[in-house]
């Protein structure tokens, strides 16, 4: 080969050589940072594997809200999609709008004895707005 055709071979090879580690690079960081959404549904199916953090959404189910500890920062409490139920279990503050028959998300993973342990809760809420007055 000529040499001019060598080096616009080698620099096109690297690129594609560039590419295809930062390609590489983004899926590895995407793959770790990725935080999967499942119902309880999914949860009681099998469909996530003990200690694989993810997170459950759903409402808490009335009457099984459980406040535990001396300044009742331990809480557990069903979380429901009205199909099935998934007790999840939690220890510090909760958010202000947490409480019974309203919506939730919490973050965590599942233990050996298929308990979802939590280690954030958030709230949610309804697109409706009420002003204090």
């Amino acid at each position: 080969m000529l040499a001019h055709r060598q080096q616009k071979l080698a620099i096109v090879m690297f690129i594609v050589v560039g590419a295809a580690l930062a390609v590489g690079l983004l899926l590895v960081a995407l793959n770790e940072g990725i935080n999967v959404f499942y119902t309880p549904t999914e949860v009681s199916s099998g469909d996530v594997s003990q200690g694989q953090n993810f997170r459950v959404g759903g409402m808490v189910k009335t009457g099984s809200l459980v406040k535990d500890g001396l300044d009742g920062t331990e809480v557990n409490f069903l979380a429901t999609d009205f199909c099935n139920d998934i007790l999840v279990s939690f220890s510090g503050p909760l958010p202000d709008l947490f409480r019974e028959g309203q919506g939730v998300v919490a973050d965590g993973a599942l233990d050996e004895d298929g308990v979802f342990r939590a280690t954030q809760i958030l709230a949610k809420h309804d697109e409706n707005y009420m002003s204090a007055e």
